[in-house]
């Protein structure tokens, strides 16, 4: 076990995320099954005795077993100490305003409305947008509509959202960041529900995972809608009892101003468009109070050019999702997680 510091500056050991490796040799007993009855049936189809495929199926039940005991070794006894003695996290603030700011490339045909959308919210005190070197007017069309731009010339996800959280959070005349993408996949009337749940975390995560909040004519397509709940769900098991997790590719946040100042140094903008499931990672890992709340998710205007471009460009970003979640994230920043 590794020491961590919690929010009281005290070290207390760090129990081993046992129920996430559960789940792995888990799925390693059912793939074992499954392949010992497709040699069966291959067998019985040419003719063979089928004694190849037999002692596999017996001997995966040992890993299903062994995953299975891991899992609720985790839950009964670390989860517990995961979750520590921490009270409710409940402190209200005072003034609710907000800093929205918008990650754009390319994106010209949408973000005059994504600007005009948010500055229209009464909670919204002004709107910023990243610009991370489109070459189409993106900039300018931001201008137009009022919005404050920033130029992030390095390419890369990660590195605009990092830009993105920085500049916002500078701001100290508001206390909230609301962080969002201008392509109109979102809107800002969701602040209201993020809003409602800022008492009770740093970071309020915006989660697509309800069906009845979701238009069926987005790009994520049902691939993709599954494989990042399964994602989410296997970062739930790395912090077993620290928090629950559906959507790990959402890119709709709102993040206290003062939290994001003092833990800037948490995330890396080298990592690119894993970002969100690697700030998510950083965000539980180091103890800070997280939340999720439903929002409604629209058809993207203009073409995607992140994650959900095809589901093989998904399952690419999903896989480096996965070893970051469970081998840490290497980034250029520290060489290591």
């Amino acid at each position: 076990m590794t020491a961590r510091t919690n929010r009281t500056g005290s070290e207390r050991p760090e129990p081993p995320p046992i129920a996430m490796w559960g789940f792995y040799i888990v799925l390693a007993a059912i793939a074992l099954y499954v392949g010992a009855l497709a040699v069966a049936a291959l067998q019985g189809f040419v003719g063979f005795d089928r004694y190849l495929s037999r002692p596999l199926v017996w001997v995966s039940g040992a890993p299903m077993l062994l995953g299975l005991l891991l899992i609720a070794v985790d839950a009964i006894f670390l989860a517990p100490m995961r979750r520590g003695s921490r009270e409710l996290f409940d402190e209200p603030l005072e003034d609710t305003s907000v800093t929205a700011v918008l990650t754009a490339y390319n994106d010209a045909s949408s973000i005059g409305l994504a600007v005009d959308d948010f500055k229209a919210h009464p909670l919204v005190r002004r709107v910023l947008v990243i610009d991370n070197n489109s070459f189409d007017d993106t900039s300018a069309v931001a201008l137009a509509h009022g919005a404050i731009v920033h130029k992030e010339m390095q390419p890369g996800y990660g590195r605009c959202v990092y830009r993105a959280l920085t500049e916002a959070s500078a701001y100290d005349d508001t206390k909230l960041v609301a962080l969002c993408e201008g392509d109109m996949t979102f809107r800002a009337r969701d602040i209201d529900k993020l809003v409602a749940y800022s008492p009770h975390a740093h970071v309020i995560n915006g989660t697509r995972i309800v069906e009845q909040l979701r238009s069926p004519f987005t790009q994520l397509s049902t691939f993709m809608f599954y494989g990042n709940f399964v994602v989410a769900k296997i970062l739930e098991l790395k912090h077993l009892g620290r928090g629950t997790v559906s959507d790990v590719g959402t890119t709709y946040k709102l993040c206290r101003s003062e939290f994001l100042r003092s833990n800037l140094t948490l995330f890396d903008p080298s990592v690119n468009l894993e970002f969100n499931a690697h700030f998510l990672d950083r965000v539980i890992g180091s103890d800070q109070r997280l939340v999720e709340v439903p929002i409604t998710f629209y058809p993207r205007v203009g073409e995607s050019k992140g994650g959900n471009t095809s589901n093989v460009r998904a399952a690419s970003v999903g896989l480096k999702m996965l070893l970051g979640i469970t081998f840490g994230w290497r980034t250029k920043k520290d060489g290591n997680s």
